[in-house]
Formats: C-alpha cells, sequence, structure tokens
C-alpha cells in the first residue's frame, strides 16, 4: 500500500472521531470541521514519518493547539460568577446538558475533560498532547470536575441513567 492510500484509510477510520472531539473542545460544528481538515492536512504532508508513530496523537495535538491559538486571538469567552438561566434545565436530555455544561468551562478545562474522559488518554498522555505537566492535567481535571458539580449537581445521574 502506497503512502497515499495508507493515509487516506487511516484518515476516513478516524475522521468522524476527531470531529467529535473537536466539536467537544470548541462547542461549533463548523470550526470542528475547519480544525480536523487542517490537522489531516498537516498529517498527509508528514504522513511518511508519522504512520509509524503515533498519528492519533500527534493530530489531536495540532487541533488542541490550533484551537488555542484561535481562542487566543479572537477572546469571546465572557467569565460569569454563574451559568445562565435555564441551560441546564430541559430533563431527559442528558448529552444536551453536557455540551452546555462543557461549554460553561474554560478551553482548556473543557480540552482536558474531553481528552482524558471522552477519548479516554491517561493523564501522562492528555499532559502530552495539552504540553503541559502532568499535575496540570490532574488540576485542570479536578477544577473542571468541581465545577460541573456545582453548575449541574443532577448531570451524573442522568449521564449514568443514559449509560
Amino acid at each position: 500500500m502506497g503512502v497515499r492510500e495508507s493515509f487516506e484509510e487511516w484518515a476516513r477510520a478516524r475522521q468522524q472521531r476527531l470531529v467529535r472531539v473537536a466539536y467537544l473542545m470548541t462547542g461549533d460544528f463548523q470550526r470542528a470541521e475547519d480544525l480536523v481538515q487542517e490537522a489531516l492536512i498537516r498529517a498527509a504532508q508528514r504522513w511518511d514519518t508519522l504512520r509509524d508513530g503515533q498519528p492519533d496523537a500527534w493530530v489531536r495535538t495540532v487541533i488542541f493547539r490550533e484551537h488555542v491559538s484561535w481562542w487566543r486571538r479572537v477572546r469571546r469567552e465572557t467569565l460569569t460568577d454563574r451559568p445562565p438561566e435555564g441551560v441546564l434545565s430541559r430533563p431527559g436530555e442528558a448529552p444536551v446538558m453536557v455540551q452546555a455544561a462543557l461549554a460553561l468551562l474554560t478551553h482548556k478545562q473543557r480540552a482536558v475533560l474531553v481528552l482524558r474522559y471522552i477519548e479516554d488518554l491517561s493523564v501522562a498522555e492528555a499532559a502530552r498532547v495539552l504540553g503541559v505537566t502532568e499535575g496540570t492535567v490532574k488540576k485542570q481535571a479536578s477544577v473542571a470536575l468541581a465545577r460541573l458539580r456545582e453548575i449541574a449537581p443532577g448531570l451524573e445521574e442522568l449521564v449514568e441513567e443514559r449509560s
């Protein structure tokens, strides 16, 4: 199998999952698709060296870092001391509630939770993707989970019911 065919096969198998991860990080489907597209273009350009390593981790790192670069330029985040009224009040809609709750976290907290609990990466792997220490990942995860418990105390039970 040639380099191009190898990359195309790998990309087709991973693209949907990568878009889902990017969407959970960004909260914006179009932005997520753009991030994944950019990461896949970069991976294609380096595929001869990436394919024998850990291309999934490399692409996740590119997605995260490009997203960080973007939100540093844009800075749309507005910090408040309370979540908006009614955001988490729809019963029986756990995925929507999870998405809304994640949107209320900082970008770093959201990225840590997505990588640790949705992508199921270890602390060390998440730290490598994010370019931070393992202690930072642990602290961000702890703070983010505490914030989620504060924002949506019933969220844990809803997620467990749907599992």
